[in-house]
């Protein structure tokens, strides 16, 4: 039984990693399905420019990837030392570009003075979000 990427990677161990994701029951990714003869070549398209997004934001760095007809391929390196250069602001910013942030978040981009249990509790969420940036599995989870 395949075991979940959280408990495969290591990246003290490396920080390079080929991650492969499959579709299952006959789906198709993209390509033509010969049996019925629907083409699904137009999401090929799709998927490169979402992992080429996610480049962007996360601290992960695609160093080559394949979109084939039922799965995909990419290698990728996690940036730790980049992750930790990022201010909290540049945080937030990547983690909203993503997914929207919390009241709390979009109160800090705003500029609005926050009180300290406040400052505390978007503290720990910064670290979260961090963790997140430079996961490979989330990575994966949002391609």
């Amino acid at each position: 039984m395949p075991k979940p990427r959280k408990s495969l990677i290591s990246l003290e161990a490396t920080s390079y990693y080929h991650c492969i994701s499959r579709c299952v029951r006959r789906a198709f990714l993209c390509g033509e399905d010969a049996l019925t003869g629907r083409s699904f070549e137009h999401r090929r398209g799709w998927i490169e420019e979402r992992v080429l997004e996610l480049a962007q934001i996360f601290a992960i760095e695609v160093c080559g990837y394949s979109i084939m007809a039922s799965h995909s391929h990419i290698v990728m390196h996690a940036d730790q030392p980049l992750a930790d250069s990022w201010s909290m602001r540049e945080v937030v910013e990547r983690w909203h570009h993503l997914f929207g942030g919390t009241v709390l978040s979009e109160r800090y981009l705003r500029g609005d003075e926050l009180l300290e249990v406040e400052q505390t509790q978007l503290e720990g969420l910064v670290e979260t979000w961090l963790q997140r940036l430079t996961s490979v599995s989330w990575f994966m989870r949002c391609a």
